[in-house]
């Protein structure tokens, strides 16, 4: 089977098969390891251990946390980014995402103010989740257009945090 994973501006083919799985066509040896009672995975690349929690957020796209980052990837399969291809589909809406909880947490701080223009992988908010910071950072570039928390509040998972609007649309509002 062959994945296409989408993390930023890059994707990785990944192939799954039973002489085991390939990399951008290179063998690499893997191993996954669930912790029980946890949403931690141990994942082993090339004798190399990565401790990840990864969360499904619906259509192949996932958020993922390792040592103190976190990382946007959407996983398509063969059918999936074929069907995607035909139907001219994209991954989601044109213009910058807007940040929303990616767990429920303690917002410590907000980065930025309303009207500052960002870039993809600014830092935009920090929260405290599981007695960790995450930076939560911009998906892409934009200005800001709308704040919806403070220091000191409580969000839940999915709660949207900051709005952005796309650079070339300022004039359109």
């Amino acid at each position: 089977m062959i994945y296409y994973v989408a993390v930023g501006e890059r994707t990785f083919v990944v192939e799954l098969g039973p002489d085991g799985v390939k990399l951008d066509g290179d063998v690499v040896e893997v191993d996954l390891a669930h912790v029980d009672g946890t949403a931690v995975s141990n994942l082993l690349v090339d004798h190399v251990s990565h401790r990840i929690v990864a969360r499904g957020t619906g259509s192949g796209r996932w958020s993922l946390h390792s040592r103190g980052r976190r990382f946007e990837a959407e996983v398509l399969d063969e059918r999936a980014r074929t069907i995607r291809e035909m139907t001219g589909g994209s991954s989601g809406p044109i213009g910058p995402r807007p940040l929303k909880a990616p767990m429920p947490g303690l917002v410590v701080k907000v980065e930025v103010e309303v009207g500052d223009v960002v870039e993809a992988g600014q830092g935009i908010a920090i929260v405290e989740a599981m007695k960790m910071e995450n930076e939560l950072k911009a998906a892409g570039p934009g200005r800001v257009h709308a704040i919806h928390v403070t220091a000191g509040d409580t969000v839940e998972k999915d709660q949207l945090l900051v709005e952005f609007v796309a650079l070339d649309e300022e004039g359109a509002e």
